[in-house]
């Protein structure tokens, strides 16, 4: 059964990585998507197999205008349009213009027709958490630009719910990864990044010691939870973790990846290793999530392990270089 079949839905950012991969399944599930991206860090070309079932627009959630045209004829908005955590340290005045005022515009429109919106925040807004693993009603502890413009969106999501009934969910995305990630991409995330410097024959480079941790969560995981958000109707008004329960170091993500690479091209490279100087944003210790919140409430739980999910990865990488 078709779970969006008949249904129209809006996606910002819908050219982007994760953007792209839910534009993909949310087509699978039989809805009439319209995908709004500027094509800052997306690329229209993540879309090309969908591109005769979809409507695409070029714009920002700044348009006002044709924000209104979309949302209006719009079920669902799934709101993934972002700046970039990289690029964020940098230009914190677009960050918080894309990030901040257009989740507010967002919203605007979504009031006037009472579409429901799935927002995409971010673990960064927990910063170093006192407490491990990370439940959602934790201090949260902004270190960069990037994570005060999310949790700024999210304030303005519980606003618009308490003050005008708007059905809204955030989701606090952590660390994902998988395929669509492109290492073209100056913004693209780590795991992306080691795999093409493998590729390549290049050194890997850490930043800092690699002994950091993060709660990896592939794409597919974090676009079943995006759905099963959208659908439930007891997710309203309410915050979820979407990672895995576990920890791993940036040291041992550069093993996985070696045996990945191994699995996949059946040869053992010379693989080398450089650790270089950490930079503005790698200021997080430890980062992994609680996500019982979300097994009760959207009966999700992430059903590819990072072995797998980097194995994949690295097969699609493969792929695309042919």
């Amino acid at each position: 059964m078709k779970r969006f079949k008949g249904k129209k839905v809006l996606v910002t950012g819908g050219a982007g990585f994760i953007g792209s991969n839910l534009v993909r399944a949310l087509v699978r599930e039989g809805a009439e998507v319209t995908v709004l991206d500027n094509l800052f860090s997306g690329k229209k070309e993540n879309l090309d197999d969908v591109q005769d079932k979809i409507i695409f627009s070029e714009c920002s959630v700044l348009n006002d205008m044709f924000l209104n045209i979309y949302v209006k004829e719009s079920d669902y908005v799934f709101h993934l349009a972002c700046r970039n955590i990289i690029i964020s340290m940098t230009e914190p005045d677009l960050d918080f213009r894309t990030n901040a005022q257009g989740t507010f515009n967002v919203l605007s429109e979504a009031k006037k027709f009472g579409v429901k919106v799935i927002y995409a925040s971010s673990a960064s807004v927990y910063g170093n958490a006192r407490h491990l693993p990370i439940c959602e009603d934790d201090q949260v502890n902004i270190l960069n630009p990037y994570a005060a413009s999310k949790l700024s969106g999210e304030a303005y999501c519980m606003a618009f719910h308490e003050s005008y009934g708007l059905p809204v969910v955030i989701l606090r995305y952590s660390n994902v990864y998988g395929p669509y990630q492109s290492p073209d991409n100056p913004y693209c995330g780590v795991v992306s990044k080691f795999f093409n410097a493998v590729k390549n024959n290049q050194p890997i480079q850490i930043h800092g010691n690699g002994e950091q941790t993060r709660d990896f969560t592939y794409v597919d995981d974090v676009v079943e939870a995006t759905l099963l958000a959208a659908l439930s109707e007891r997710a309203v008004g309410q915050v979820f973790n979407i990672g895995t329960g576990f920890e791993t170091s940036v040291n041992q993500l550069v093993s996985y990846v070696r045996q990945s690479a191994i699995k996949s091209i059946g040869i053992d490279q010379n693989f080398k290793i450089k650790y270089i100087d950490r930079r503005d944003i790698d200021n997080i210790t430890r980062r992994v999530l609680n996500i019982e919140k979300a097994r009760k409430i959207l009966r999700w739980v992430p059903a590819v392990t990072l072995q797998e999910g980097l194995r994949k990865t690295y097969e699609w990488l493969l792929r695309v270089g042919e």
